[in-house]
């Protein structure tokens, strides 16, 4: 029984999959099956942490802030600026969370 080619459709995938996956390390680069899940369990993570970055961001910048008033004798805490800040319509431009 001779083997027959699958066509160039099927190697145009696996070589875009394959592209995804130029930095892993072992049988995560070289075997097909290894690579798509990879590749997949890749994008999860990336998709994932996109949204838990912007948080991590956003604890950052608040902590900042509150350490900066504090120190500054501003205010008491973050949310007594913020609420003031809301009262004088003074808009602080954060980003929200998501």
């Amino acid at each position: 029984m001779t083997r027959v080619p699958r066509g160039y459709i099927a190697r145009r995938r696996r070589t875009k999959m394959r592209s995804f996956a130029s930095n892993f390390r072992g049988a995560h680069l070289r075997l097909n099956r290894m690579i798509t899940q990879q590749v997949k369990r890749a994008f999860v993570s990336s998709h994932r942490d996109r949204g838990r970055q912007k948080r991590n961001f956003r604890r950052l910048w608040i902590t900042r802030i509150n350490a900066a008033t504090r120190i500054y004798k501003v205010f008491d805490s973050y949310s007594k600026l913020i609420h003031n800040l809301y009262k004088k319509k003074l808009i602080l431009n954060r980003p929200t969370e998501s």
